[in-house]
């Protein structure tokens, strides 16, 4: 006699077999060929979004993205003349800012995540927080903000 699967094995492997599926690396030879280097890339990302703590390993993430999508040039552009992200590359910076703020980025495959709680995104909305990570003791939402 077969059981049906329990909902709560059903989302626990759900949630394995997508973080197994996140912790997939892009190529060492796609960072190798590469113009830019994760620590440029990471100067560039603080530089455009003006956030002194950005991870290193989401940035090599990032990274591996906007290069694997052919970005490698308009990267090694834009990492030697910040203020270069006009024209044709114009769209550049504020994909690199999106997706730190989302914590998505674009794969020749399509969108994959590089995090969830780390995105700048929680920084920016200050009245929330990430799912799944507590605010305080138990019963914290019943008193009022302080000022």
């Amino acid at each position: 006699m077969t059981s049906a699967i329990a909902r709560r094995d059903f989302l626990l492997a759900s949630i394995a077999a997508a973080i197994a599926a996140a912790a997939g690396e892009f190529p060492a030879s796609l960072y190798a060929e590469s113009a830019v280097s994760a620590d440029q890339f990471l100067a560039l990302s603080q530089n455009l979004t003006q956030a002194s703590s950005l991870d290193p390993g989401i940035a090599k993430t990032l990274l591996g993205g906007f290069l694997a999508t052919g970005n490698g040039v308009a990267l090694a552009e834009l990492v030697a003349d910040p203020v270069s992200g006009t024209g044709k590359n114009a769209l550049l910076p504020n994909a690199i800012v999106g997706a730190w703020y989302s914590g998505v980025y674009n794969t020749a495959a399509g969108p994959a995540v590089a995090t969830f709680d780390q995105a700048l995104l929680w920084n920016a909305l200050t009245y929330t927080k990430p799912f799944g990570e507590c605010g305080g003791d138990t019963g914290y939402w019943s008193a009022a903000p302080k000022a």
